[in-house]
């Protein structure tokens, strides 16, 4: 660890005939371009001012250009551009500067002025907490997002563990008795139970530290974990079931809130070094402990056994009514007190001689592990690659009568998945009921019919197959209606296919795009004359747009006209002036904006832009030969062809340029699903603006749509609001996609060498003023 620094320069060295030295740290949540692009900004704004920076890079590939004692020992300053916490202790006694990542890419020249007047970092600063940006740095995600997503990502691994473990067990050595699924003491399964019961025990004190640990740093975990640990021991608090995961995002925020006010009392100099280590935990601990205990924990056992005395009371109602109460409860918490309460209940009875209760309980209890796998299944799309392989875990725990394996999606997303979940619970509950399903061991899910302690078991299968269906189904359309609200919002509720067409857009049919080099040159004289076509519907769409007849003239130079089918089935037909044919093909756009003013290209998007860029270099490819499909120049390592290469993007807003980007990308032959693609990049944008500033843009997306990774670049002439950091409008876009078994560096390599080029201006000018794929093919050849 790089130990405390001497005093702080007095920001006069370099009128001494010193060069200043500054370091900088930048870094942003998702870690790829925000980080590169403002370490390059502030090295070039550094350079031009005759001053020494080094800048040190905390991306997703990890640090890069880490800052050393030496370094720190001779800075007279430093730069925090971070988006994420970043570790301030090395810096000890220099002057250091904290802002956002944005202010680094748009103001870096300020920064190199106020860092000489940047106050000192002193051990006692923050207690220790590492730096992260000032309110307005523009955070994607408010920060009670984000304590809930790090308590959870914490917290998976643990019922994953746990919960196959459990499974695993039982069903090799448990057996069914009046007890429940009991495995024989002393033997080897019931040690594997064991340890994995371990796993679900700190599986609830995991979630909750983390979550204090997001909000308040070291000082909260202890306090988190602790309060998580009491709010799941309900024995603390007279309950007979403790709070479960609900109780645990309580203690969660509460010990990480009250760590934060503690941080803030002022205290004697000779304390300050203790308080993170000794004082905060110990007040903060015993606080919340107490606080729980005697003011939470009351009402959560007044409810115990309230809900209990209720249920007692519905014995003789509707056996369908109380089954889909008992649904209802066990779907809520999975673990808690109202779901404790209803187990409870149901196992109670089975000593009476009423089976029936159980049985109800029995069909709810896996449906929801069941049901969130299955939504994982159906709509894989909206999930990460790590909620998809806990999808998986938790189908193999329901199978086994474990709820708590929907525990990671409820915590993630409460408002979507608890009323998904407890809609589900009530109609298996209430199906069970129906049909008289009994349960003779207080045990659910498919492994205690397949052990033969149910009766009934068809209509048990079917009532856990009906609410498993529900879960997931309501799962998905909840889930899915939020993000689309969400990516409304943010792209001022743009639609999600092209709008009404202008009067004029010929293009080829995508089933027709392997022309031959004659039928090619057709095809783009048909572009080029496209201004002419008499006929089409003012009112076509993207659905109905014509296509190129496949009959073209022996020589394209000899083309006077082509015919093309329109949206009505009608033959028009347009005058190709012979010159058009016998000049470059890729002159042609130009030609036909010559020959018509209108806008073709902004025309051509609103039907099928995405195809007319095909013609123009299957067009080339004719008159020059192979190179320009195959990609000319190599480009980033072969991912960037002629192919996917745009100069004009028709799309004027963010969701509908990405998905004309997704299909260019498609051209390729890499892109088995480009729907899949366009889903996958508009999450990636509800997580952070991939827009750079400086009019650029670089969606991305890790997703097994696509077969290897691939890059598109296209140039829009308006421009597309991107919420980008400064402000301005993406002109300059390209898109990179990469499956997921594959993107690891790959992805991050590409990302950062052209967030890095990117920074240079003449390099942005030269891919402005390219006037065809091949000459952007050529500029873009400098990144490597």
């Amino acid at each position: 660890m790089t130990s405390p620094a001497g005093p702080p320069a007095t920001g006069g060295r370099d009128d001494e005939g010193q060069r200043l030295r500054l370091l900088a740290v930048t870094a942003c949540p998702t870690g790829i371009a925000h980080t590169y692009m403002a370490a390059e900004k502030l090295a070039q704004a550094a350079a031009s001012r005759g001053i020494e920076m080094k800048v040190e890079t905390q991306g997703s590939i990890g640090a890069e250009n880490i800052l050393d004692d030496n370094d720190v020992r001779h800075a007279d300053g430093v730069i925090v551009a971070a988006d994420k916490d970043v570790d301030l202790s090395r810096f000890v006694g220099k002057r250091v500067l904290t802002v956002g990542v944005a202010e680094g890419i748009r103001h870096p020249e300020e920064l190199l002025e106020r860092v000489r007047s940047a106050p000192v970092h002193g051990a006692d600063a923050a207690g220790g907490r590492p730096a992260g940006p000032p309110p307005d740095a523009g955070r994607e995600r408010g920060p009670v997002y984000k304590a809930l997503m790090n308590g959870v990502s914490y917290m998976i691994p643990f019922v994953v563990v746990g919960g196959l473990l459990i499974a695993v067990s039982l069903a090799l050595g448990g057996h069914a008795t009046a007890k429940g699924y009991v495995i024989p003491d002393g033997t080897f399964w019931a040690h594997v139970n064991a340890i994995g019961g371990i796993g679900f025990q700190l599986m609830v004190p995991v979630l909750s530290g983390y979550i204090a640990y997001a909000i308040a740093d070291r000082p909260a975990l202890v306090p988190g974990m602790i309060g998580g640990w009491i709010a799941n021991t309900g024995a603390l608090y007279d309950s007979e079931a403790g709070a479960g995961f609900i109780g645990a995002i309580v203690t969660g925020f509460l010990a990480g809130y009250l760590v934060l006010g503690i941080k803030k009392v002022r205290v004697p100099r000779f304390v300050q070094p203790i308080m993170p280590i000794i004082v905060i935990p110990i007040v903060a601990t015993t606080a919340l402990g107490l606080f729980f205990v005697y003011v939470i924990g009351k009402p959560i056992s007044w409810v115990f056994e309230h809900l209990t005395s209720w249920l007692g009371g519905m014995t003789g109602t509707s056996a369908v009514l109380l089954g889909a109460i008992l649904g209802l409860m066990i779907a809520f918490d999975m673990g808690g007190p109202v779901n404790k309460t209803a187990f409870l209940f149901g196992a109670g009875l089975i000593a009476s001689g009423n089976q029936t209760v159980m049985g109800m309980c029995a069909a709810a209890i896996p449906v929801m592990p069941l049901g969130q796998g299955l939504a994982t299944l159906v709509r894989r799309g909206l999930y990460t690659g790590q909620e998809r392989e806990t999808g998986l875990a938790a189908l193999f725990m329901g199978c086994f009568g474990i709820s708590e394996g929907a525990i990671p999606f409820a915590a993630a997303r409460p408002a979507q998945v608890i009323p998904a979940n407890m809609l589900g619970g009530a109609v298996a509950g209430a199906v069970a009921g129906l049909a008289g399903v009994k349960d003779a061991v207080p045990h659910g899910g498919p492994i205690v019919a397949v052990l033969g302690a149910v009766s009934g078991v068809p209509m048990f299968f079917v009532a856990v197959a009906i609410g498993t269906v529900v879960t997931a189904l309501a799962t998905v359309a909840l889930v899915d209606v939020s993000g689309r609200r969400g990516r409304t919002e943010g792209a001022g509720a743009v639609s999600g296919t092209a709008g009404p067409a202008p009067a004029v857009a010929v293009v080829p049919d995508p089933a027709r795009r392997d022309l031959s080099p004659v039928g090619a040159v057709a095809a783009g004289a048909a572009v080029a004359g496209a201004g002419m076509v008499q006929g089409a519907s003012a009112g076509s769409t993207a659905g109905e747009a014509g296509t190129v007849a496949e009959e073209a003239p022996q020589d394209a130079r000899e083309a006077k006209t082509v015919a093309v089918d329109v949206p009505e089935g009608e033959t028009a037909s347009m005058d190709i002036p012979a010159a058009a044919s016998e000049t470059d093909p890729t002159d042609i756009p130009a030609a036909a904006s010559e020959t018509d003013p209108t806008d073709i290209p902004a025309a051509a998007s609103e039907t099928d832009a995405r195809d007319i860029p095909a013609t123009a270099v299957e067009a080339d490819a004719a008159a020059h030969g192979p190179e320009v499909l195959s990609g000319g120049p190599e480009v980033l390592s072969g991912h960037l062809t002629g192919r996917t290469v745009r100069v004009t993007l028709g799309a004027v807003a963010k969701e509908a340029a990405i998905r004309e980007m997704a299909e260019l990308l498609a051209r390729s032959g890499r892109v088995a699903d480009a729907e899949e693609l366009v889903a996958a990049a508009l999450r990636r944008e509800e997580q952070g603006t991939t827009g750079l500033g400086e009019e650029i843009a670089i969606p991305h997306a890790k997703t097994d749509a696509v077969t290897a990774p691939v890059v598109g670049f296209a140039r829009s002439a308006e421009g597309v609001e991107w919420g980008s950091p400064d402000g301005t409008k993406a002109r300059l876009i390209f898109m990179i996609a990469v499956p997921e078994a594959a993107a690891g560096d790959e992805h991050l390599r590409i990302l950062s060498l052209l967030s890095r080029k990117l920074m240079d201006a003449g390099f942005r000018e030269r891919l402005r003023a390219a006037r065809d794929e091949r000459a952007v093919l050529s500029v873009l050849a400098e990144v490597g």
